[in-house]
């Protein structure tokens, strides 16, 4: 089986054929799946987990994205998942279709109006991985500016006449390092 996700639609061959100038050595067939091909509708009734996460690369139209992110996240509670298989689905989700500022406020506009049950557990999952994200973000930040305030503290540091031996012995880190960090890495 050849599973195919281009993002355009496009045909596929179901065989593969290696040619020589004396003739075929090989012919090889198989049974093709093309996603952008697949109706998402046809499988948010679906128990199996790939099938939940291969939804962003079926065929759906631009009108369609929300009612798909809507319907995943559904999916995603009634197959339920632990939280790792969650975040690992909605992060594959998240990869191929991005909602705007506007449609993710639609999308909680729509979850709002589901029943009462249901609307909770998806609820909660939006904002779980929102916070995640911006957890995530936060964490990446202050790392970007720790790594650059101590790029900014080693260059000061040479320009007051301080060796890389010096400087390394001072904050803990090799000479190889501190020569990284007056380079900008």
């Amino acid at each position: 089986i050849a599973v195919f996700s281009y993002d355009a639609i496009r045909d596929e061959p179901s065989s593969f054929t290696l040619q020589l100038p004396f003739g075929n050595i090989l012919h090889f067939r198989f049974f093709t799946v093309e996603l952008r091909k697949q109706n998402w509708r046809n499988y948010i009734r679906s128990d199996n987990p790939i099938a939940a996460a291969l939804l962003s690369k079926m065929g759906y139209t631009e009108n369609e994205r929300i009612e798909l992110k809507k319907q995943f996240l559904r999916m995603l509670v009634r197959l339920e998942l632990d939280e790792a298989k969650q975040r690992l689905l909605l992060g594959f989700f998240e990869t191929y279709v991005k909602l705007s500022d506007e449609e993710e406020q639609r999308l909680r506009n729509e979850v709002n109006q589901m029943e009462t049950k249901e609307k909770e557990k998806v609820l909660e999952l939006l904002i779980s991985y929102e916070q995640k994200g911006k957890k995530e973000g936060l964490e990446e930040g202050f790392k970007q500016g720790m790594k650059q305030k101590e790029r900014d503290l080693i260059r000061k540091m040479s320009e007051k006449g301080m060796g890389v031996a010096e400087i390394a012995h001072m904050l803990d880190l090799t000479e190889e390092e501190v020569r990284e960090r007056l380079k900008g890495k």
